[in-house]
């Protein structure tokens, strides 16, 4: 692009000397001597045509992080030609919470995001930021993990069916969400910002949007200690053998599955900012 701009400079300027040629003299050989200037650059090399900044494969890098869904994520980058970068990614982030209350539940959760993966950028207009990053997500153990109790002497819900925990033996359970049943995963993302701006320059803030297909999401809860009694107390049922408490936990379980089912294409919304140098 930029050696057109220098040729459409040259002709606005051999026009701009045929103007000049009717208002003197001496504008003709002016004109001779810049038209035989022109023809003579055109046969030798100049400078001046040369691009400022090298893009053979492997000669500009970057580095830079951001935040996303799947974590905090770093990034590192390279040229594999001028409409093409290739970059590696990895995410990670943990957070806890607890005591969160539900259908009588008192839940524990654990959330842990770690991932690495690599994408392809392709830019189809070199000097512009927009791209499309076909990638896969090649290391995928993003999980929650949950614990469960119930105070004795209270109720909890299952499949909308009420049961009662034991006041001296009180429910128990565990429970784990897995993110990444299809490994490796595809990811397919569009966005905006060069990471290695092919104007030369050092910083971008590039920004995405897509999703990873990475399988329907993998549940498991299990109420395997404590006991469940009738409605006086006198009762009282192991919760790991109770055919009806048992029947009612994996009918919960699928509703749950079926609500989850949409994050197999896992979205992506990121975030970030990159530093790009030269290879020394």
């Amino acid at each position: 692009m930029k050696i057109w701009l220098l040729r459409l400079s040259s002709a606005a300027f051999l026009a701009a000397s045929a103007l000049m040629a009717q208002s003197g003299p001496n504008s003709s050989s002016l004109l001779s001597f810049d038209a035989q200037a022109a023809d003579s650059s055109a046969d030798r090399p100049s400078d001046r045509t040369a691009p400022p900044h090298s893009f053979k494969p492997f000669t500009r890098y970057a580095i830079g992080a951001g935040i996303s869904p799947l974590g905090v994520n770093l990034m590192v980058a390279t040229n594999i030609g001028r409409n093409f970068n290739l970059r590696g990614t990895g995410n990670l982030f943990q957070y806890t919470v607890n005591n969160i209350t539900t259908n009588g539940f008192n839940v524990d959760a654990k959330l842990n995001l770690a991932s690495a993966g690599a994408s392809l950028d392709i830019y189809p207009f070199a000097r512009h930021g927009l791209r499309f990053s076909p990638g896969v997500l090649f290391y995928n153990q993003n999980s929650a993990d949950t614990t469960f109790t119930v105070k004795g002497g209270t109720t909890f819900t299952l499949n909308s069916v009420q049961f009662i925990a034991s006041s001296t033996n009180p429910v128990t359970g565990v429970g784990s969400l897995g993110l990444h049943t299809q490994s490796p995963a595809f990811t397919a993302t569009t966005g905006w910002g060069n990471v290695i701006p092919r104007s030369g320059g050092h910083w971008s803030f590039p920004f995405e949007v897509g999703v990873a297909f990475i399988g329907s999401p993998a549940l498991n809860i299990a109420l395997n200690s404590g006991q469940v009694c009738n409605a006086q107390g006198q009762v009282c049922i192991d919760v790991a053998t109770d055919q009806v408490l048992q029947a009612n936990l994996q009918t919960q379980i699928a509703k749950y599955k079926n609500d989850l089912d949409p994050l197999k294409t896992y979205p992506i919304v990121s975030f970030g900012i990159a530093y790009s140098f030269g290879a020394r």
